[in-house]
């Protein structure tokens, strides 16, 4: 499997998180995940989206259509 990189200016578009913040993040060793190859910095493609995914808020009409919930568990969940 050929694994996909990105720049930082990438990221930043598909985050939404500013240059300097990310920039910052590196500095401080939080953030996602990087590679740095002499002074290029790279993001992988799987560790954005896991980045943003991790950040996903559940609402509860999300919820509602999760496969497998059966009544029991939505009553639990006040659904």
């Amino acid at each position: 499997m050929k694994v996909q990189y990105l720049t930082e200016k990438q990221v930043s578009e598909i985050t939404g998180r500013a240059l300097q913040t990310l920039r910052n993040e590196r500095f401080l060793g939080k953030g996602i995940p990087y590679v740095k190859v002499g002074r290029s910095v790279r993001y992988s493609l799987e560790d954005v989206v896991g980045f943003m995914e991790s950040r996903k808020i559940r609402t509860q009409d999300s919820m509602c259509v999760r496969p497998g919930l059966n009544r029991q568990a939505r009553a639990a969940a006040g659904l």
